[in-house]
This record gives structure tokens, C-alpha cells and sequence, in this order.
């Protein structure tokens, strides 16, 4: 080592800048996520405040596909609500249809033949496993799993076909009626609904070979979006993300409505409330609905499909063409509506993304006075800015798709 370098080594070092001392000049970034974003999963919008990659906060914004529903239907008759009802969740229409069917009837005082409630409970757990199937296969596709996406739309596809043989619709199938169900399944419809059960069965089967113990979708899930049971009861959770969280609520066994009280099935309920459990329960959910359409199509037994009470349900159309009082049912149905009994009712049941309700006023004439609805998706949309304080930006889209978020039910 020369002298010069030696002497240079004994100068004292010279004192930092205060430039170089003082913090980074930083400051948060907003980001907009939607209405058009695919993530968002409908025209919905995330305002989100960035802290570097972590998220200070979180405003949803709303309203885009706003259809005022429950005005629509204080404006027509009640049997005119069901094509309303089928557009709130649009991926278990059947199951919105029900619904609404099993709260007027409970102000009619009216029961409905068995055959026709184990047509509703077999066409809502097929329903059941479509919602499912489309969340899991969207979970997968928006976290790298293009093949998952694909084996779930396959599924549903599959067993939208079964519904369509069935109710004549995909997508907004309308079945179910005040007072039973609007047709009988067509001949050979439970086996062949079977034999696409036993597709869907493998299929689901290869979802969760390749998801639940992939290292990437794991390390993405868990831990992730974490709500504890005290906190998913206080923020009004119902369904698969309150039964994630711990806490073992359903009403098929809490409240049984249709034949649920009669079929041999376990809830799924999981410890941490993370997206992860949030996943599993609709797995688990879909070999439990499975487990229940075989139970009903071995005990369903032939009988009628509706009421025979013609102040609810339109006559035969050899009573409508042949006697007085068939054409005059059908004119008064059809042009001035059911006449509910005056009174309230609340009906509720258990959809797939929790418990679906529906607050019915009647005055006595042939249109509801008033309706409220209380979709089941509301609360755990209202939670995700909570749940989302702190978490990275990349979490929101995981956490965003396991509490299936539907803008048809939430926006009403």
C-alpha cells in the first residue's frame, strides 16, 4: 500500500449530508380497481390507498349495475317477482327462485306437495355446486391456474345443461312457482343427471388434487384475508365465509326448510378464516350437495308438482278451455295477480354465499306493498375494507374472489 493511500485512511470521514440523513420523500399512491377490471367480477370499483405495497385503505364503490329490485317488484304481481329474482345471483338462479316461493307461501299458509319440494331441494344443490365451481374455477384462474378455470366451467357447463332439460334456461332458470314447481323432470332426467354428477365428481376431484396441495395457491390462500369467528359474527357473516371462520351456522340444519331435514349431510367448518379455508369450504360443500341430490333422487316418489288450489296456481289448460270456472281462475291470476293475505313474512333459506332473505309485506291485493331482500354477499362485501387494512395489493384479488362477490344480489 503506497503512503499517499496510507495517509488518506487516517483523514477523519467527513459527516453525512442532512440531505442524506433525511427520509425518503414518499407518499401514497391510489390506485382504482374496476368497474370494468376482470378481477372485480362485475362493475364494481376498489378505490385503494397504497402504503409502498401494502394497502393503507380500501373504498368500494357501487351502484353500477344497480336494477332497483325490490321497487320492481312492489310494481308487478307476485308471480311476476321470479324473473326479477333469478337476476340477483345469476349463477344459482334457481335457488334465488325458491327463496322468494318459500316466503310467500309462508303468508299464504300454503304447503307444497313433496315431490315438488324435492325437486326445489335437488335443482338448489346443483345450483350449489355451479356457484361453487365458478368461484374455485375464478380463484385458480386469477392466481396462475388456467387449467383449474377450465375444469370447473366444464363442470357447470355440464350440469347447466341438466337444468336446461329441466326449466328450458341456463343461465336465469325459472322454476320454481308459488305453491310447488312449474314442470316435472322430463324422462330419464335423474339418470342422466347422474352420469354428469359422476363427471363433475371427477372433475372437482382433480380441482382440489391440483390446488389444495400446490405450494404457489397455498402460499397465496393462507394467512390471507384472515377473519376470526368473533369478528365474522359481528360483521353479519352467513354461509361458506362464516363457517371458514368457525363457526358451524346453517340453516338446513339450524332452521330445515324443504327436505333438508330428512338427508344425511355434514357442514364443513374450518379454524382459521383465511382464504384459504374459504376455498376449502366450497369444496367440501360441493361432496356434500353431491351426497344430497343421490339421497333425493332415491326417495323422491311421484305426486304433485303444485298446490291444487286455483286461487294460487293456474288451472289445467283442459279446465281453462272446457269450464267456466277454469277461464275464469286463469283471467283473474294472470290480470289481477295471487291475493296474499294481508300480513308480513320473512323467509329465509341457505344459498350459496349464505342466507338469502326476503321481508314480504302484503295489503291483501295481488302485488307485494313491500319487499326487502337481504343478500347474502352484502355483509362480506362491506367487511373486504376491513379485512384488506394492511394486507398487500396482490392479496386483494385472492381474498376479493373467496367471498363471491355477485353484483345482481348486492346491488339489488
Amino acid at each position: 500500500m503506497s503512503t499517499e493511500v496510507k495517509e488518506a485512511l487516517k483523514q477523519p470521514v467527513a459527516p453525512r449530508s442532512s440531505e442524506l440523513d433525511a427520509p425518503l420523500q414518499s407518499k401514497r399512491m391510489l390506485v382504482n380497481l374496476g368497474p370494468s377490471h376482470p378481477a372485480m367480477h362485475g362493475t364494481a370499483r376498489a378505490v385503494v390507498e397504497l402504503e409502498g405495497e401494502n394497502i393503507a385503505s380500501c373504498k368500494l364503490d357501487i351502484g353500477f349495475l344497480h336494477r332497483g329490485f325490490e321497487k320492481s317488484c312492489e310494481n308487478v304481481t307476485w308471480t311476476q317477482c321470479f324473473p326479477y329474482t333469478d337476476r340477483l345471483n345469476y349463477v344459482s338462479s334457481i335457488m334465488n327462485n325458491v327463496g322468494f316461493a318459500l316466503a310467500v307461501e309462508k303468508l299464504c299458509k300454503l304447503e307444497v306437495p313433496e315431490r315438488a319440494q324435492y325437486l326445489r331441494t335437488i335443482t338448489s344443490e346443483i345450483h350449489r355446486i355451479c356457484d361453487h365451481l365458478t368461484l374455485v374455477g375464478a380463484l385458480g384462474l386469477e392466481l396462475g391456474a388456467m387449467t383449474v378455470f377450465l375444469y370447473a366451467i366444464e363442470g357447470r357447463d355440464l350440469l347447466w345443461d341438466r337444468l336446461t332439460e329441466l326449466c328450458g334456461a341456463r343461465l336465469t332458470s325459472n322454476y320454481a312457482r308459488i305453491g310447488g314447481v312449474s314442470r316435472d323432470a322430463p324422462e330419464g332426467w335423474l339418470e342422466k343427471t347422474s352420469a354428469t354428477l359422476d363427471r363433475v365428481v371427477l372433475l372437482r376431484d382433480e380441482i382440489d388434487a391440483l390446488l389444495t396441495r400446490n405450494r404457489i395457491f397455498v402460499d397465496r390462500t393462507r394467512k390471507v384475508g384472515t377473519v376470526s369467528r368473533a369478528d365474522a359474527l359481528d360483521l353479519g357473516f352467513t354461509g361458506p365465509c362464516l363457517r371458514a371462520s368457525g363457526e358451524p351456522y346453517d340453516l338446513r340444519k339450524a332452521a330445515p326448510y324443504l327436505v333438508y331435514d330428512r338427508l344425511d349431510f355434514d357442514i364443513p367448518v374450518g379454524s382459521n378464516g383465511d382464504t384459504f379455508d374459504r376455498y376449502l369450504m366450497r369444496i367440501e360443500e360441493m361432496k356434500q350437495s353431491d351426497k344430497m341430490i343421490r339421497q333425493c333422487f332415491r326417495d323422491m316418489a311421484p305426486g304433485e308438482l303444485v298446490v291444487r288450489d286455483f286461487r294460487y296456481v293456474l288451472p289445467p289448460k283442459p279446465e281453462v278451455y272446457g269450464t267456466i270456472e277454469g277461464v275464469m281462475a286463469h283471467f283473474k291470476l294472470i290480470m289481477e295477480g295471487i291475493q296474499v293475505p294481508a300480513g308480513e313474512a320473512y323467509g329465509y333459506t341457505e344459498a350459496a354465499n349464505g342466507e338469502l332473505g326476503f321481508y314480504l309485506v302484503s295489503d291483501g291485493s295481488g302485488r307485494p306493498y313491500k319487499l326487502g331482500l337481504r343478500a347474502p354477499g352484502w355483509p362480506m362485501l362491506a367487511a373486504l375494507p376491513v379485512i384488506l387494512q394492511g394486507a398487500l395489493l396482490s392479496d386483494l384479488v385472492p381474498v376479493f374472489d373467496s367471498i363471491n362477490m355477485i353484483g345482481g344480489e348486492v346491488e339489488q
